[in-house]
């Protein structure tokens, strides 16, 4: 019996990049070709990295552990929900460090962790977890919009996409469509278990 379901959703590719070697911005392509380290030319790319402030319960900074952050994936709509939360008129991708961004997709940073977006070619991408927002991207947004950068971690909490790992390599292009499989379970509640 198949773990994952489809649902009716899908989502359009809008806006494609990746973040080179020792930078913070995303460079914007046309596609990616991926293998199962993530993007060619990504400095996020990699089946394992080493443990961040973001695993810093589990783990001690530097930990080798598995990348499930090979990709950070938002919605264009979230994005232009932040741009106006921070009263600016637009949010660049390249400034948050986009990998992709999809247009169609209702709630985007909460689809279930362990979802699949798919091609129609058969690219497959497992989303890890919601991307929690940083302060790094404001640094850049202040460089162009004075006084807003501080705005950028608060107006982008619940909106910062979900980060992602490559389960089938492939091509992604602008204009494609990624169809949304979230896991068939009931969802977690600590109420029926004794803590």
């Amino acid at each position: 019996m198949p773990a994952l379901k489809p649902t009716g959703y899908r989502a359009e590719i809008v806006w494609l990049g990746v973040v080179p070697e020792g930078q913070m911005e995303s460079v914007a392509r046309t596609e990616l070709e991926l293998d199962f380290d993530g993007p060619l030319g990504e400095a996020h790319r990699g089946r394992t990295r080493p443990a961040c402030s973001r695993v810093s319960a589990q783990f001690a900074k530097g930990t080798i552990i598995a990348n499930t952050r090979q990709m950070t994936l938002l919605s264009a709509e979230e994005m232009a929900e932040t741009a106006f939360a921070m009263r600016i008129p637009e949010l660049r991708p390249e400034w948050v460090g986009a990998s992709v961004v999809l247009r169609g997709l209702p709630d985007f940073s909460h689809i279930p962790p362990s979802s699949r977006l798919q091609s129609e070619e058969g690219v497959a991408l497992v989303v890890d977890m919601e991307n929690r927002p940083c302060v790094l991207p404001g640094t850049i947004i202040e460089a162009v919009h004075p006084g807003k950068g501080k705005a950028y971690k608060p107006a982008a909490t619940g909106r910062r996409g979900v980060t992602v790992w490559v389960q089938r390599p492939g091509r992604l292009a602008l204009g494609q469509s990624l169809q949304l499989w979230v896991p068939d379970q009931r969802a977690w509640s600590k109420l029926q278990h004794d803590w």
